[in-house]
C-alpha cells in the first residue's frame, strides 16, 4: 500500500505519462544501465537460464550505458563552452555605469586589520554600534540618519579607517588592535607608559596601552576605551557635524508627513501655502548646523506658520524658531542648578556688524572691512582662551538682532563656539559674565 501510494503521489506531480516518466528516469542514468547489464550477464553465466539471451541483453544494456555516458559528457562540455561564451559576452558588453553614479551619504572604510571588529562571526560588534548611533542621533537631534555603509579598503593601512560624507573623505583615524586608549581627564598626576597618540574625535592627547595595563589605568583615574568605542564615537561626532548636509528634501517631506498625521491643520496651513519644502529644509538645516534638535517639529512648524506671512527669509525664520525653542537650547548649553560662565559682546561691535549688513533678494550678508573683521576675530579668540583656561565651554551671548550675523562671521574660525541671544535663554538660567568681546 505504501509503495502504491508513493507511485500515485509521484505520478500526480508529473505531467507526462507514467510509462514515459519511468523509462526516462531509468534510461537517463548510465550507472543504472551498467548495473542492469552486469546483473543480467551474471545471471546468464552462473544460473541455468539461457546464457546467450541474458549475456546478449546484458551487453546491450552496458553498451547503452556507454553511449549515454558519452552523450552526457559531450553535453556537459557544450554547456561549459556556452557558459564561457556567455561570460565572455557579458564582459564585452558595455558596462551599465548608471549604478556607479550612486553616492552613499555616509561611508566607513577600514583596513583589513579592523575587519574582525565588524565581523559578527569573529565576535565584532561594530555593526551593532552603528545601529545604536543612528538611534542615538534620532533621539538627540530628531533627524533620521541615512544608512551607514561599511566596507573594507585594501588601499588603507591595516589599522586605518576613513569616514566619508557623500563620497568625500572628511575624517580618518588609526587604532591599535588588542590595545586600549587611555586619556587623562585632567586630574590624574601619575603617568603610565604606552604609545602616545591623539583621540580622533576631539584631538585630545592619549596613550595606547595593552590589556595588562588597563586595570591599573582605570584605578588611577584614566578614561579607558576600546577600539570599537573609539571608532563609534568618532563616527558619531562626524555625523553630528555634517547632519545638516545629510538632511534632504525627501527627509523633510517624510518629517512633514509624520507631523501631518496628528496635526493636519498646521501642515495644511504651512505647506505649501506659506513655505515650500525647500524653505523648511533650510530652516531645519540651520538649526542642525548649530546642534539644535529639530525633534520638536510641532513647535518649529507653529513658529514658521506665525512668522512666514511677514518674511520668507529662512535665516530670519531660523532665529524665530530658535527663540521658540529656548527651553531646549537652555537645557542643552546651560546645566541646571549651576552658574554658567559666558562672554558678552560689546554693543559697539554689535552696531558695527548691523551697519555692515546688506539686504538682497537672496538674503542678507556682511560687508565688514577685512581689518575690522580680523580685529573682532582676534578679540573673540582672546576671550575664548580665557574661558578655556577656566575649563569652560566657549559661549558668547549677543542681542537677538545680531546673533546670526555674528555666528556667520565667526563660524569659519571657531567651530565649537556657541553663540546664543538673550531671547534664547530660559528665565531660570543663571549666568556669569567673565568677559566682553571688544576692540
Amino acid at each position: 500500500i505504501s509503495l502504491s501510494t508513493g507511485i500515485l503521489v509521484t505520478k500526480a506531480s508529473k505531467e507526462a505519462d507514467m510509462s514515459d516518466a519511468l523509462i526516462k528516469q531509468l534510461f537517463s542514468i548510465p550507472k543504472v544501465l551498467y548495473m542492469v547489464g552486469g546483473s543480467m550477464a551474471f545471471l546468464g553465466i552462473v544460473t541455468p537460464l539461457n546464457p546467450i539471451i541474458f549475456i546478449a541483453y546484458g551487453a546491450a544494456f552496458i553498451a547503452s550505458g556507454v553511449m549515454i555516458s558519452n552523450k552526457l559528457g559531450v553535453e556537459q562540455i557544450e554547456n561549459e563552452v556556452n557558459e564561457e561564451e556567455a561570460d565572455a559576452e557579458e564582459i564585452r558588453r558595455p558596462e551599465n555605469v548608471t549604478s556607479l553614479l550612486q553616492v552613499d551619504p555616509i561611508e566607513l572604510e577600514f583596513g583589513y586589520g579592523i575587519i574582525p571588529l565588524a565581523d559578527v562571526n569573529q565576535g565584532g560588534d561594530l555593526l551593532d554600534r552603528v545601529v545604536m548611533i543612528r538611534r542615538q542621533i534620532a533621539l538627540e537631534l530628531g533627524c533620521v540618519v541615512p544608512i551607514i555603509r561599511l566596507r573594507d579598503n585594501i588601499q588603507l593601512n591595516p589599522n586605518q579607517y576613513l569616514i566619508k560624507i557623500k563620497g568625500v573623505p572628511v575624517s580618518e583615524g588609526e587604532i591599535l588592535f588588542d590595545h586600549y586608549m587611555a586619556m587623562n581627564p585632567g586630574y590624574v598626576e601619575e603617568e603610565i607608559t604606552g604609545i602616545p597618540t591623539f583621540e580622533p574625535s576631539f584631538h585630545l592627547p592619549a596613550i595606547w596601552i595593552n590589556e595588562n595595563q588597563r586595570e591599573r589605568a582605570e584605578t588611577l583615574g584614566y578614561t579607558v576605551v576600546d577600539p570599537p568605542s573609539i571608532i563609534a564615537t568618532h563616527l558619531t561626532e562626524v555625523i553630528r557635524t555634517h547632519l545638516d548636509e545629510l538632511l534632504t528634501r525627501q527627509d523633510v517631506q517624510n518629517l512633514i508627513n509624520n507631523v501631518k498625521d496628528a496635526n493636519t491643520t498646521l501642515v495644511d496651513e504651512l505647506v505649501p501655502k506659506l513655505l515650500s519644502v525647500g524653505e523648511i529644509q533650510k530652516v531645519l538645516q540651520n538649526l542642525l548646523k548649530e546642534g539644535i534638535s529639530i525633534r520638536d517639529l510641532i513647535t518649529i512648524f507653529e513658529t514658521l506658520a506665525d512668522y512666514a506671512p511677514t518674511t520668507r527669509d529662512t535665516d530670519v525664520l531660523t532665529e524665530y524658531a530658535r527663540q521658540s525653542l529656548k527651553r531646549a537650547i537652555s537645557n542643552k548649553f546651560f546645566p541646571q542648578n549651576e552658574v554658567t560662565s559666558v562672554v558678552t559682546l560689546d554693543p559697539k561691535i554689535e552696531q558695527d556688524i548691523m551697519d555692515s549688513v546688506k539686504q538682497t533678494e537672496q538674503g542678507a550678508y556682511l560687508t565688514l572691512d577685512p581689518d575690522a573683521s580680523q580685529s573682532i576675530i582676534n578679540a573673540v579668540n582672546e576671550e575664548i582662551t580665557k574661558l578655556q583656561n577656566l575649563g569652560k565651554s566657549p559661549i558668547i551671548i549677543t542681542s537677538p538682532i545680531v546673533r546670526m550675523y555674528f555666528k556667520k562671521l565667526t563660524s569659519d574660525y571657531f567651530k565649537d563656539l556657541v553663540v546664543i541671544s538673550y531671547n534664547e535663554i530660559d528665565s531660570n538660567v543663571e549666568l556669569q559674565s567673565v568677559g566682553m568681546v571688544s576692540i
